[in-house]
């Protein structure tokens, strides 16, 4: 059985998102944010004490869009992934990390200096430079998305749920304000899409069994 650990709405999503489009059996285990300072205990089994960590069987993984891309394996073929002889190949990996590498890592820092940090160490216009970095990057899929439905393949894959995620986040941060038109109508459609509905319903049907916050990671102070 796949074991994933969790915090509501935070990177840990992508790989429950993709879990439940590919239709495999999984245990959520929920955690308080932030895991390292609210789950102390987590430390002996991730030390890094972040989230996503899963396990199966003896392989142990803690970077969501690899997770992603492993649980694919899992179910290979899938169209779900974009396979080496199909033309996207390249186009498939990149996307699938540029959702993490690139999109989220600025608004990692959105969050801190907005949110995150005591009010006497917030720096607003270190937030605006970091979302701005984000949106001119978001920018650069407008041609695709102007053309597709989905960025790679003609169809939809895991790295949708990692751009998704981004997007997800942006909408958190009060960011999702200034997508650009092709990145609305994009994040719509995802948003309809039954596994995202039931990933949402997973996390927080888990989250009130296991006594833990149903406010998106993003919105909570540690």
């Amino acid at each position: 059985m796949i074991r994933l650990y969790h915090c509501v709405s935070a990177r840990s999503f992508r790989p429950l998102w993709a879990l439940e489009e590919l239709g495999l059996p999984y245990e959520l285990f929920m955690l308080p944010f932030p895991p390292r300072q609210l789950a102390r205990e987590f430390l002996q089994i991730n030390p890094l004490g972040t989230i996503p960590l899963m396990i199966h069987g003896d392989t142990r993984m803690t970077e969501s869009a690899a997770i992603c891309q492993y649980l694919c394996s899992l179910k290979s073929p899938t169209p779900m992934q974009v396979e080496p002889g199909e033309s996207d190949f390249g186009s498939y990996l990149n996307t699938l990390h540029f959702g993490e590498a690139t999109l989220t890592f600025p608004q990692t820092l959105v969050l801190r200096y907005s949110w995150l940090e005591p009010e006497e160490r917030r720096q607003p216009a270190v937030a605006e430079d970091y979302a701005r970095w984000f949106l001119a990057r978001l920018r650069t899929l407008d041609a695709r998305l102007t053309e597709q439905e989905y960025l790679c393949a003609d169809r939809f894959t895991t790295a949708d749920i990692s751009v998704g995620y981004a997007l997800m986040l942006a909408d958190y941060l009060g960011v999702a304000e200034r997508f650009t038109p092709p990145v609305v109508a994009y994040w719509q459609r995802l948003r309809q899409r039954p596994a995202f509905g039931r990933a949402l319903a997973a996390q927080d049907a888990a989250a009130r069994s296991q006594g833990v916050s149903t406010v998106p990671a993003p919105l909570l102070r540690p």
